[in-house]
């Protein structure tokens, strides 16, 4: 499903927290590209990726410290355009004979650089006396350059800002161009994939389309495929992609747990049994899992309560239907990417996810991932490219476990019932302000506190919630959402007055990093 390998680009991954990002602004560019880790790229991975170019990442490391990642001598054997990246300057430069230092002056946040000589990189961005915001992250700098290059920008603290081999089409810059800090950042990497490395910029979501078809039934053939229905984007697109390609050999199956918002599930229902046709199993198991919930308040130990009852109840309904080799899941790029951890050690569990891990294995089936190759946003696109409505290409991303992970302590079905009809109020007032496209992800949390209130001439003692929204590209960070005062008072309003057994509302501002956008 990728693009043709003679038009690609190979990103290779020092462990920096941006990588991905590098990614998205080529991907942006209309370039096909992966990221592999360092450790796995060597002349055999180069020779199968076939890329026209390859971009070292930044990262954490220092290339004068012993055992410090570098690239594999094949990167510069591959006689392609590279270009290195902060981290990646400094690997370029110290592995072809150059010096890198530490001890210098540091240089982290907004810096300026000033463009020094006219380059590929620079053209139609940048002129040589310009000077211009970047982002730099580093604290070792290069200091005598390798033989062939020469300097085409600096700064204060970086006399090897930008450097250039023009006749390898070797290029390092010591900012990171891929962040929103460094305004012109996403035409230099622009210039780099389609100007240097001559790809045609022509991967689109619609050939990825057409691509994605062709591979699910060369994969498929004449085989039924199971796909797990939640009624969220990825698992929305999956199903639409896959009816498209194969017809009625797939069959869907939604399993309802009971922890969805106000009226979702009949939306679910509708929208694929009665709109597209889609052969769709509703198995409302929601007593089931109520009952699995009961007393449990541990937020770990309910994922992973309703993530087990999950695969149980998914697999019996598949094998009720029966002479299915292959189950489909909405596995994304950034999923494949985390998988494989940087140092080749155990990453730290913040939370476990809730997917169908462990079915294809159980079930023996195998995968169907037509969307392993996307990120996010991609998928939205995709899922317009296919003509799924707005509402539901756009909808805010929503967690596996539901509602349940929004009720801290016990669930019971009075507290779901409670925070749907706060949920559906506040989503309300957010869609009237025009405000929703704007929010990655808002969410009322129902709090384990009572408190008094005065409502009429009567005294109440009743349930406190939270609110939630914030703003974010990945979900990997994330700022909470500068509602206007007024917006909250009326959402206050609206949900005290109408929703029996509230007396009290609150506004989450916490940011990720300290907190986690759920509060479970």
């Amino acid at each position: 499903m990728a693009a043709s390998k003679s038009d690609r680009l190979l990103i290779v991954d020092f462990g920096s927290q941006v990588t991905q990002l590098i990614a998205r602004r080529v991907r942006e560019a209309g370039v096909y590209c992966e990221i592999h880790p360092f450790q796995s790229v060597d002349a055999a991975r180069i020779r199968a990726f076939d890329p026209r170019g390859i971009i070292l990442s930044g990262g954490p490391a220092s290339v004068i410290e012993g055992q410090a990642p570098i690239a594999d001598p094949a990167v510069f054997a591959a006689k392609v355009p590279v270009l290195g990246i902060c981290y990646g300057e400094q690997a370029m430069a110290h592995q072809l004979g150059g010096t890198v230092e530490s001890g210098h002056h540091r240089e982290f946040g907004r810096a300026e650089v000033e463009v020094k000589a006219d380059s590929p990189l620079f053209e139609g961005v940048w002129q040589p006396g310009d000077r211009k915001q970047v982002w730099m992250s580093h604290g070792d700098r290069v200091t005598r350059l390798p033989a062939g290059f020469s300097v085409i920008a600096v700064s204060e603290n970086a006399p090897f800002a930008a450097i250039a081999d023009e006749a390898r089409h070797y290029y390092g810059v010591q900012f990171h161009p891929e962040v929103m800090h460094t305004p012109d950042g996403a035409k230099l990497l622009r210039n780099f994939a389609l100007k240097i490395a001559g790809c045609s910029g022509d991967w689109t979501m619609a050939a990825f389309r057409e691509r994605a078809i062709a591979a699910v039934r060369a994969q498929v053939g004449s085989g039924k495929v199971i796909c797990g229905l939640s009624g969220g984007v990825d698992s929305s697109v999956v199903a639409v992609l896959l009816h498209e390609a194969i017809g009625d050999q797939l069959q869907c199956v939604f399993v309802d747990h009971g922890l969805l918002r106000l009226g979702e599930a009949e939306q679910v229902v509708t929208l694929f049994r009665d709109h597209y046709n889609i052969p769709l199993v509703h198995a409302d198991a929601s007593e089931q899992f109520l009952t699995a919930l009961a007393g449990v308040t541990d937020p770990e130990k309910k994922r992973k309560t309703i993530g087990a009852l999950f695969i149980d109840v998914f697999e019996k309904e598949a094998k009720k239907i029966g002479g299915a080799a292959f189950l489909a899941q909405g596995t994304l790029y950034p999923d494949v990417i985390e998988s494989v951890s940087f140092t080749g050690g155990p990453s730290v569990t913040i939370k476990s996810h809730h997917n169908v891990g462990g079915l294809p294995e159980r079930m023996h089936m195998k995968l169907v991932e037509p969307l392993r190759e996307l990120f996010k946003d991609e998928v939205r696109v995709l899922g317009r490219e296919l003509g799924l409505p707005p509402d539901l290409v756009n909808r805010h991303p929503f967690p596996g476990p539901g509602l349940a992970i929004r009720i801290p302590g016990d669930i019971t079905r009075e507290k779901l019932d409670l925070l749907r009809k706060v949920d559906a109020v506040y989503l309300d007032e957010i869609r009237k302000a025009g405000l929703y496209d704007e929010i990655w992800q808002a969410f009322a949390v129902l709090l384990p506190v009572r408190t008094v209130g005065v409502m009429g001439d009567g005294r109440t003692y009743d349930q406190a919630c939270a609110l939630r929204a914030v703003t974010s590209t990945d979900g990997m960070t994330a700022d909470y959402y500068p509602f206007p005062h007024d917006f909250l008072g009326r959402v206050a309003a609206r949900i005290i007055n109408e929703v029996r057994g509230i007396n009290r509302v609150t506004y989450d501002i916490t940011s990720k990093p300290p907190g986690t956008i759920e509060w479970e």
